[in-house]
């Protein structure tokens, strides 16, 4: 167990520019997690079944996996901020489309464009393929000590806009079936309006330039060099858990649709409770790093969420399932904020980006892939049988993030006398 220092965690300088990615990341994510409640229930309203449910989530996925892979390696080049801009503005524009279009191939194109409506459940973490930007901006912004404590904020600014988006589907149709595209119209166009406010507001972020004209060579994709150790260990516990969450994340609105036979105003509700409950764990996520170890918190973190996600999928009724559904989430608030400032406090400075998108890129791959399992075992075998396999996939995510990992805390936890945790594969 690594050596803690016994100095308490400074609370970072919130500077104008944080203050704006907070403001921002508030906007988004009450944008996607009314996303995430009202467009599953919509397209299986206009038809879709499990499966093509799935091979919608296949299709945002893999865009989604491009676009953080592309924009993390070019981020660290040329600058996060404009990625800042343009991304949400790309979403509100999917929005739109969403109001107005009724044939389905333009839904999965703007869909997939947009980054949005593979359902997340209440995790309002989620904000598109930019976060990889969005994540080294902050880390750029914060010394070390005040790392953990930014990005706890950081989530709980998305825990409290989800908890908004998700009272905003108040504006979908009540019931669970026999609804039309007019009753989901206001709702599509509140996402435009809440992404159009994120990339607005990124306009008055203030960034330094990144290279100059006698540095040329610099303005250009990068893949990670001093940071390959570390990219190599995250491809593997990141697997793991991107073919765990495919199983089921995409589909815990449609599974509490079916399951139970409620409507997204039942659902929106459920999910602005739990977010407006877990936005407090998130801030607590930094003392508990600090008292057990990073790596210690994230690893029995993710064991108790994959052990929570039996009795939910066993409950008998829909406010027994959101019960364990809500302790399970203010346990994930804790780990979620760690797990991305673990990763970018290892990564080299000049590379946090890149490591940023290209850690997750197995993920996504594999979180793309593993719903067309789920939409065929939906439509053919069980409900719940998806949720278990999950959950077994977790707990390997978890033990595989130990053994890689526990050897290597970051630097604000490694004793004052000892240099820092050597790269092992420069």
């Amino acid at each position: 167990m690594p050596t803690l220092i016994e100095h308490p965690e400074p609370v970072p300088s919130w500077s104008t520019n944080l203050s704006i990615i907070v403001a921002a990341r508030i906007a988004m994510s009450a944008g996607r997690a009314l996303a995430g409640v009202v467009v599953p229930i919509y397209l299986a309203e206009r038809g879709f079944s499990a499966v093509a449910l799935a091979a919608y989530v296949l299709a945002v996925a893999l865009v989604s996996a491009v676009l953080s892979t592309a924009i993390g390696t070019t981020a660290d080049a040329i600058g996060r901020r404009i990625f800042l801009v343009v991304l949400p503005l790309l979403t509100a524009a999917a929005a739109v489309v969403f109001a107005i279009a009724r044939n389905p191939a333009a839904l999965v194109v703007a869909g997939a464009l947009g980054s949005f409506g593979r359902g997340a459940g209440a995790g309002a973490g989620a904000i598109g393929p930019y976060q990889p930007a969005e994540s080294a901006y902050v880390t750029d912004e914060v010394p070390p000590t005040a790392r953990n404590r930014a990005f706890g904020r950081l989530a709980s600014a998305s825990a409290l806009g989800a908890t908004l988006g998700s009272l905003l589907a108040l504006s979908a149709p009540r019931r669970a079936h026999g609804a039309a595209l007019a009753d989901f119209r206001v709702a599509f166009v509140l996402i435009a309006l809440a992404s159009a406010v994120a990339g607005v507001l990124a306009l008055w972020l203030e960034e330094a330039p990144r290279s100059t004209d006698h540095d040329r060579s610099r303005m250009r994709p990068r893949w990670p060099v001093r940071s390959r150790w570390l990219l190599y260990r995250l491809w593997i516990t990141n697997s793991l858990n991107g073919v765990a969450v495919g199983m089921f994340g995409p589909f815990l609105t449609y599974w509490l649709y079916r399951r139970y036979d409620v409507g997204p105003a039942a659902v929106g509700v459920l999910y602005a409770i739990i977010n407006a409950v877990t936005i407090a764990s998130s801030l607590s996520a930094a003392g508990m790093a600090r008292r057990w170890g990073l790596v210690r918190t994230v690893t029995v973190v993710r064991v108790t969420q994959a052990v929570l996600l039996v009795p939910m999928v066993l409950a008998p009724t829909f406010w027994w399932a959101g019960a364990v559904y809500l302790v399970r989430m203010v346990v994930q608030r804790i780990g979620m904020p760690l797990r991305q400032s673990y990763g970018l406090a290892l990564a080299d400075p000049a590379e946090r980006a890149s490591v940023a998108a290209l850690s997750n890129l197995p993920s996504q791959v594999t979180m793309a892939v593993s719903p067309l399992l789920t939409g065929y075992l939906f439509d053919e075998v069980s409900l719940s049988l998806p949720f278990e396999i999950a959950a077994a996939l977790q707990l390997a995510n978890a033990s595989s993030f130990w053994l890689l990992f526990r050897h290597h805390p970051p630097a604000e936890e490694q004793d004052e006398s000892q240099p820092p945790t050597p790269p092992e594969d420069p």
